[in-house]
């Protein structure tokens, strides 16, 4: 049976999944690699993340092969998009990986993540409006009268972890600055997509990627990752306050020890629970799911 594999470079973690032509997932993996680290303030991406992304391409290299995936695609989004050196990168993925690795734009970015979240979704007399939270930028969009409307934010729990909030223990002088930092892209969202302003209040709102994922898992106790039990959970806006300030007021390695917390998020989580918080104020939304099936799945359907 024949494969496609898609690869996603994301600032934090680089992802693989691998799908049957007949859409069937094969195998789904993550690595925590975080291409971003340092590139807000260099403007390149550093040796050190360079290597890590390149090992674990290699990894998925391998994988492919034991799948005989012959086609695929890689993406790479905010980190590389934003780095000076993101063309070096790119080319070294490609000969790594095998198959074609482009850039997305952070409309396309929207739309892919858009069509993967809402695939198996239950109709919803409301919108549905999807929230990418990655690690150097956020995504928001929704598909009005047949056409995605989108945006995506220069706001990511790394980015907003790196340049506002700080990586331990929440400080007040981290909350304000974090908060003025997303309230100022909020604004800015609003401004270039006015129809957001009708979804306030009347969305259905659907969170992925690793922000939500985390917190989905940390709130279903699991230790061990299970698709069944944070796939379409359940957070409400409240959940989403007291986890944000639970682990803000812990240090990395104490959130650590939290069962479900996923090595690698502990120093970033929080600021990703900012941006969700404040979305969800925003849009004056009272509960989101949680969406297990994202970029990775819009891509792969583009492809088969």
């Amino acid at each position: 049976m024949a494969s496609v594999a898609v690869l996603d470079c994301g600032s934090n973690s680089t992802r693989l999944l691998i799908v049957a032509d007949d859409a069937t997932t094969l195998q789904r993996e993550m690595r925590i690699t975080r291409l971003s680290a340092g590139v807000d303030a260099s403007g390149n991406l550093s040796p050190e993340a360079l290597e890590r992304s390149y090992a674990t391409l290699s990894e998925y290299r391998q994988m492919m092969d034991a799948h005989g995936v012959t086609r695929g695609l890689l993406v790479a989004t905010s980190a590389v998009r934003d780095a000076i050196n993101g063309a070096q990168f790119l080319a070294r993925a490609a000969q790594i990986t095998g198959v074609e690795a482009r850039v997305l734009k952070g409309t396309e970015e929207a739309a892919f993540s858009y069509a993967g979240a809402t695939r198996g979704l239950a109709p919803d007399s409301r919108a549905t409006l999807i929230v990418d939270i990655g690690g150097g930028s956020t995504e928001l969009a929704v598909s009005l009268n047949g056409e995605v409307r989108s945006y995506s934010m220069q706001l990511g729990c790394v980015r907003v972890t790196e340049r506002a909030l700080g990586a331990g223990v929440v400080e007040p002088e981290g909350t304000r600055a974090a908060q003025a930092m997303i309230e100022a892209e909020l604004d800015r969202a609003f401004e270039a997509v006015p129809q957001f302003r009708d979804l306030v209040g009347a969305a259905r709102l659907v969170g992925l990627a690793g922000t939500v994922a985390t917190l989905a898992q940390l709130d279903a106790g699991s230790s061990v990752y299970d698709r069944a039990a944070v796939h379409l959970r359940r957070l409400s806006r409240e959940d989403v306050r007291s986890w944000r300030e639970r682990l803000g007021a812990l240090s990395p390695a104490q959130r650590l020890e939290l069962p479900g917390m996923v090595r690698g998020r502990e120093d970033v989580l929080v600021a990703g629970l900012f941006i969700l918080e404040a979305v969800m104020d925003r849009f004056a939304a009272h509960e989101l799911l949680s969406s297990e099936d994202d970029i990775l799945d819009g891509v792969a359907a583009s492809l088969l």
